[in-house]
């Protein structure tokens, strides 16, 4: 029993997010009755496209695409700005196209191995803390960069177009802040040395792509959605949401990522209330700021302490600091625009 117990303690740490999504969805069950209707608070459209994408993810990576590029730019970096700008922008452009989280999952240990060989081990706070808003930043450029705009894009129906212009200020002004943030990192001259050959391991190669794709994170979308289809149907909770998020979407869009994380905010906004451009700058936005804001922001958390706990509240500090700072210019940019 002692053992079980810990064994599901540590599946609840792991995979808080969707325990807490699988408990909530749970607890509405009792106040809406479990009926049919329940497959319809799903949007598979969005469940479908984010399995897919994992899956076309997970292939690439199996196959090392990433890293053969991460090395071959290696080749050309000649003193530690260049190295840390370059890791950062890798996660930012590879964000946009494989999803934030992914991209932290594969680059940051990368970025991490990659400042230990040339003993910078002092510049890896601040890389990954930069890495990180690189992400959150990355994965604004389109609908598929990021679990939260993969929900609000299937729910919204705005045009690819639309969702890109939309957002394009904000990126246009982290990049500049990301730029800005590297020049603090002196240029001190550095020479990489040789890392191993990458081999492709062939064996049981779809098995692996299969079983490297994210359930959990499916699950929770399910949960989520039957959490958010169930407090629709419960007057009470319809009454109080509609009062408060109804011309204020991009406050509580921030507001509620800093507590629950930007997707289950993007979910429960996007169920009552039809302004879909406001709640999409409030939850992108709102992916900066507290370490709990977005999904990637505990993911690079956890990869940096698994390696060095010894670095835990000094990461913090800085990614608190350099998250804030941006959440509030990008808010500035908000005001400044509308």
């Amino acid at each position: 029993m002692v053992k079980l117990a810990d064994s599901a303690f540590d599946f609840f740490k792991e995979e808080f997010v969707f325990s807490i999504s699988l408990i909530l969805a749970i607890i509405s069950c009792f106040f809406v009755q479990p009926n049919i209707n329940y497959l319809d608070y799903i949007n598979w459209d969005t469940i479908i496209l984010l399995f897919v994408i994992m899956l076309v993810v997970e292939v690439l990576k199996n196959l090392s695409v990433f890293e053969m590029l991460v090395r071959k730019s290696l080749v050309k970096i000649g003193n530690t700005r260049q190295l840390v700008l370059l890791l950062v922008s890798i996660v930012f452009f590879s964000s946009i196209f494989i999803t934030n989280d992914v991209s932290l999952i594969i680059f940051v240990p990368f970025a991490i191995l990659a400042l230990k060989k040339v003993d910078r081990i002092d510049l890896i706070i601040f890389t990954v803390s930069m890495q990180t808003i690189a992400a959150n930043v990355g994965c604004m450029v389109l609908p598929i960069g990021a679990p939260h705009n993969i929900v609000m894009y299937t729910v919204s129906k705005i045009s690819f177009e639309s969702f890109f212009l939309l957002l394009l200020p904000y990126v246009l002004v982290s990049l500049v802040f990301l730029a800005i943030s590297s020049f603090f990192v002196s240029r001190d001259i550095i020479s990489l040395p040789k890392m191993n050959k990458i081999e492709i391991e062939r064996k049981n190669f779809f098995k692996r792509v299969l079983l490297g794709v994210d359930y959990c994170l499916l699950l929770t979308f399910i949960a989520l959605f039957i959490l958010i289809g169930n407090l629709e149907n419960i007057p009470f909770f319809t009454e109080i949401f509609e009062k408060w998020i109804i011309g204020n979407e991009v406050f509580w869009g921030v507001i509620a990522s800093q507590i629950i994380s930007n997707v289950p905010a993007a979910m429960l906004l996007s169920g009552f209330s039809t302004n879909y451009e406001a709640i999409v700058v409030g939850v992108n936005i709102g992916g900066l700021g507290t370490l709990i804001a977005s999904m990637a922001n505990l993911i690079s958390y956890k990869i940096l302490v698994r390696e060095y706990k010894e670095f835990k509240i000094r990461y913090l500090l800085v990614f608190t600091i350099l998250n804030i700072i941006l959440l509030f210019i990008l808010l500035g940019v908000y005001f400044l625009i509308n």
